[in-house]
């Protein structure tokens, strides 16, 4: 097998990594991403790692997470996907994306290794094996004092997961990737439950009760200690807010008042608690890798709380700031007003009952057109029926993604939703967006109409260079 050639710009590193394969089409297994990061000297150990895993809320949860952690002083590497705009986006240093020119440094120094592995096991590497690969190398050069890792997909077999973090975040675990994961929430749970480690702390968003049983039991299994949302932390009180949300917190250590999340939504909320419970679990010293501790599985199994150290309280004026300059991109981010115009990332039934709660919640619009692009292998059915009970119209369309819904399949399964009367098929985003904007418009309510922008991370990454959005990673 020929070794990689030497990407000599941006450009180049970044054909360099999308020829290879992505990760679902390679047997699933840790052994190639392993031998790699043997090869350059583990450096995912060379720093103690918060691992999130879930179906839903994963990156703005990692987000939250980051921005707390470097609001307490700490440097910080980020290792989120997929990307909106740029493949560098997925890999931040203390808060932004390291540059072009650092990125082609670092796919530099890993492409030797690179070649070595594809050699041995006689398949390439794939794409996400190398950038996470990337993102680790670059973590331990920087350095960082600790990296928040986002797994790409499921958990067990993640590339991410040759990474033991001291504390797992498990966000809402819902059924999306079931060709890969499984069909049921029990498997689907349990390849996410993979990520948990002996002696971690296993900070647990609320769940189904199906997903939530395979969860604790993962956590009983390993030894590890759970702190649960709803029993050891979460929302005390919410109100809607200009520009997001006023909270009320329960930690792991404390109560936190006055907190100001420029997020909308429950679910929002939700994810920042599950942050801050994170960070004070990181704070207090979670427990160290070693043997299963049979004290603290006993506690579980019998409901007992959390413990932790006695320096797991945060200041709660960090909190309040670190929160207070959350982002989190392509997640019902209001891209323009008059009329206003909102993408979102939702890709599957779950995630998007969840913005459609949120925008009946926040946004008082009187009408509501959406633009809709959906890879092919999503629950459609299950997505069109969260939204038409919001949406006046409909424009479907595709992203630049290759597995993209063709725009005429997509208006066959839409047509059966909302009625044909309803539905507009536009091939290209950019016309999509125009004729939704029009179509919101017609009623000359400017302050009342609106844009929903949805479907994937790519649809909204797209949108936000069509409309040239700034900001945010």
């Amino acid at each position: 097998m020929s070794q990689p050639a030497e990407p000599l710009d941006y450009g180049d590193a970044v054909r360099e990594i999308r020829s290879r394969g992505v990760e679902w089409d390679i047997d699933p297994t840790l052994d190639r991403v392993r031998d790699l990061v043997d090869v350059l000297g583990e450096p995912q150990r060379a720093y103690p790692v918060i691992h999130v895993a879930g179906t839903n809320g994963k990156s703005s949860t990692a987000r939250l997470v980051e921005a707390l952690l470097r609001e307490r002083g700490l440097r910080t590497g980020l290792y989120t996907s997929p990307e909106l705009t740029t493949l560098r986006e997925r890999i931040a240093i203390d808060g932004e994306p390291i540059s072009e020119e650092r990125f082609v440094e670092v796919l530099r120094d890993v492409l030797p290794y690179v070649g070595m592995i594809d050699g041995k096991h006689g398949v390439r590497l794939s794409f996400f094996e190398v950038l996470t690969a990337m993102a680790f190398a670059a973590f331990a050069d920087a350095p960082v004092d600790v990296a928040v890792v986002e797994v790409g997909m499921g958990g067990r077999w993640d590339a991410t997961n040759v990474a033991d973090g001291t504390v797992a975040v498990l966000t809402p675990v819902g059924l999306d990737h079931t060709r890969y994961l499984g069909d049921t929430l029990e498997e689907i749970a349990g390849e996410k439950a993979g990520i948990l480690k002996p002696g971690a702390v296993a900070v647990v968003a609320q769940q189904p009760v199906e997903a939530a049983e395979v969860l604790l039991r993962r956590v009983v299994e390993t030894g590890a200690t759970a702190a649960r949302e709803g029993i050891e932390f979460g929302v005390l009180s919410r109100d809607i807010a200009v520009g997001g949300q006023q909270l009320r917190l329960q930690g792991l250590h404390g109560v936190y008042d006055e907190i100001f999340l420029p997020l909308f939504g429950e679910h929002q909320a939700s994810n920042a608690a599950v942050a801050l419970a994170a960070v004070e679990a990181f704070a207090s010293g979670a427990p160290t890798r070693g043997e299963p501790n049979l004290e603290a599985a006993t506690r579980v199994a019998a409901g007992e709380p959390y413990t932790g150290g006695s320096e797991g309280q945060l200041d709660p004026a960090l909190v309040r700031s670190g929160f207070a300059k959350a982002a989190s991109p392509g997640r019902l981010e209001v891209a323009r007003t008059g009329p206003t115009v909102l993408l979102d990332s939702a890709h599957n039934p779950a995630g998007m009952a969840a913005t459609v709660q949120t925008i009946t919640e926040a946004f008082g619009f009187t009408r509501l057109v959406g633009v809709l692009a959906i890879a092919e292998d999503k629950d459609v059915p299950g997505v069109l029926d969260q939204l038409e009970p919001v949406l006046a119209e409909l424009v479907v369309t595709r992203n630049s993604s290759a597995r993209s819904l063709p725009a005429d399949e997509l208006a066959d399964e839409a047509e059966s939703v909302f009625g044909s009367e309803r539905v507009h098929l536009v091939e290209r985003l950019d016309d999509a967006i125009d004729r939704a904007i029009g179509l919101a418009e017609e009623t000359g309510e400017y302050r009342g109409a609106g844009v929903l922008i949805t479907g994937s991370v790519v649809t909204a990454g797209d949108a936000r260079t069509l409309l040239r959005v700034e900001g945010g990673r």
